[in-house]
């Protein structure tokens, strides 16, 4: 998961997988199938750990709470003292090419099924604690996303998590507020 993290699926050679995996290549091949399927998994080792932040905001009580735990927890994951900065989700598959166009298009359907929930959780709240009435929460949702991924490619540009949890602090102090 590290190894494709810091380097995107394009730009890891199968020499460092089975250098980070101690595992030959034909035993890749044989646990895994192919490196597709290798990045897969590591995605989903991703979205439990590290990327899980996504449940965790998904769970909070209001609109607010679920959009400062979101973005706190995302600054955290991208900026991490011992991960790579960045997002696998977000960075993982940048590369164009023919050999990559499957893992793009997962990693886009895996993006655009966080901005469904989260939009969903949006509009599953009561009145008094969503967004306040003529919201749109399929936009307000894809804005915390949009967020959520130029923050992890402002950490991978090397954006010190000091910086980038003020400009999450200062979204946050924008929110939508409800008038109570």
């Amino acid at each position: 998961m590290l190894t494709f993290w810091t380097r995107g699926y394009e730009g890891t050679a199968m020499a460092e997988l089975t250098a980070a995996m101690g595992m030959s290549v034909p035993s890749i091949y044989a646990a895994f199938g192919d490196k597709e399927a290798l990045f897969r998994k590591a995605v989903e080792r991703y979205m439990a750990g590290p990327g899980a932040y996504l449940q965790a905001a998904l769970d909070q009580p209001t609109a607010e709470a679920l959009a400062r735990t979101l973005l706190h927890s995302a600054v955290e994951a991208v900026a991490g003292e011992s991960t790579p900065h960045g997002c696998l989700v977000v960075q993982g598959a940048l590369a164009v090419s023919p050999r990559s166009a499957e893992v793009r298009k997962y990693l886009a359907d895996l993006r655009e099924e966080g901005v469904t929930c989260l939009a969903d959780r949006l509009r599953s709240f009561s009145v008094a604690d969503g967004l306040p009435p003529g919201s749109d929460s399929s936009a307000f949702a894809r804005l915390l996303v949009t967020l959520v991924q130029g923050l992890a490619v402002q950490a991978a540009s090397g954006v010190p998590r000091e910086v980038l949890q003020t400009v999450a602090d200062q979204m946050i102090s924008c929110l939508p507020r409800r008038a109570d």
